[in-house]
């Protein structure tokens, strides 16, 4: 863990080098919310890295959205997620599913990436198996702007857990 003077008081390259996981494959977040500092709370330092995404054009959250892996999808059967990601999924036995369990993640994935254009994204951690299913059938019945703004939401709480196991404040 790291202090938040110490973030506050690195060089951009170094927060970036010590922020930059936090949002899945997207070092930028923490490059623009940088400007930012200093950040009096581990939530304002979180609300600057949000604020970045949410601003960022469509066509650049949308690149965002689709740099997140798919719940028990191929990247996970391939090990290739972040390890953020795996110990994620890992939590709710994403990564131990049933042959029955899989090929329903499979139908809902797909199912999901047509209608909106980027993968189920939903914070899984103190979530069952059987939890989330209920929540990708709900959320597949919302509407693409709806659902947008769900994602952005999961991705807030994915990141504020990711950023409270890596930063404490005074």
């Amino acid at each position: 863990m790291i202090d938040l003077a110490r973030i506050n008081g690195l060089t951009a390259d170094a927060f970036v080098d010590h922020l930059g996981g936090v949002f899945e494959h997207a070092a930028w977040v923490a490059r623009a919310a940088y400007a930012s500092r200093p950040f009096t709370q581990v939530q304002d330092l979180h609300d600057a890295m949000m604020a970045a995404v949410r601003a960022a054009p469509a066509d650049e959250r949308l690149a965002f959205l689709n740099g997140h892996p798919e719940l028990a999808g191929p990247e996970a059967r391939a090990r290739a997620m972040t390890a953020e990601s795996a110990q994620e999924q890992g939590s709710a036995a994403l990564d131990r599913l049933s042959a029955a369990d899989a090929a329903t993640f499979d139908r809902l994935n797909a199912a999901y990436r047509r209608r909106f254009g980027f993968p189920f994204i939903v914070a899984v951690r103190g979530r069952d198996l059987r939890e989330i299913l209920v929540l990708f059938e709900q959320r597949l019945a919302r509407e693409p702007g709806e659902e947008e703004a769900a994602a952005l939401d999961e991705i807030g709480a994915i990141t504020r857990m990711r950023l409270d196991r890596l930063v404490h404040e005074p």
